[in-house]
């Protein structure tokens, strides 16, 4: 009797380990980095790397050649100051941010029609021509309630105060989008501080590429 409730124990052993085998992420993000859960929209979404090996880049991300200008290949350092992140880093920052360690505005700087084709969950959208003056819808109030409501700057005298300023993540498109590059050139040219811009040049079509979770808002 003992001997078959020992082999019995080791069979219900055995399969709870290949259960768990099973489970496991084949592919991770790292091989300490299996997925990120955020807040969207009061919902939980969990951000992790498709796992079918078969999975292909949506067709809207595949083109490789867009006429330049507009369409211009990105710098590494966009401007003195500002962080240049990757797929590793955001994800970070978006765990530390949901277990409440750090805080920062995630922003999808696209246009509202690319936004609701896709957006990297917890993104909100502030689209490029609400900031940059030389858009042709641009509203200097909506541009300063902005940097008031969302970003936390303040006002005394008629000039802003970027002491207390939110940190910023920004991005859009991919290394040939524009977009977030004029926010944070837009956003620094009013005194924001660089160092408190994290810029995500990938953007979704470097997202896409790796398989990680979209979110249609």
């Amino acid at each position: 009797m003992r001997i078959q409730h020992w082999l019995l124990g080791a069979a219900l052993a055995s399969t709870a380990g290949f259960a768990a085998a099973a489970d496991e992420m084949k592919v991770k993000v790292t091989p300490s980095l299996e997925s990120v859960t955020v807040e969207h929209d009061g919902e939980s979404v969990e951000i992790k790397r498709n796992q079918d090996p078969d999975n292909r880049i949506v067709e809207a991300y595949t083109r490789t050649s867009r006429e330049c200008p507009p369409f211009c290949a990105q710098p590494i350092q966009l401007l003195p100051g500002v962080h240049t992140i990757s797929e590793i880093e955001l994800l970070e920052m978006l765990a530390a941010r949901a277990n409440g360690e750090d805080d920062f505005v995630f922003i999808d700087s696209r246009t509202p029609d690319w936004y609701r084709k896709g957006t990297i969950p917890s993104a909100i959208n502030i689209p490029w021509t609400r900031l940059y003056p030389g858009a042709s819808s641009f509203d200097p109030f909506v541009a300063e309630t902005l940097l008031l409501d969302e970003f936390g700057v303040k006002k005394e005298d008629g000039l802003f105060d970027f002491r207390q300023a939110k940190k910023l993540v920004l991005f859009c498109n991919g290394p040939w989008c524009g977009q977030s590059p004029t926010n944070i050139k837009a956003l620094v040219a009013l005194g924001y501080p660089a160092d408190k811009i994290h810029w995500y040049r990938g953007g979704m079509q470097l997202w896409h590429t790796m398989g990680l979770t979209t979110i249609e808002p």
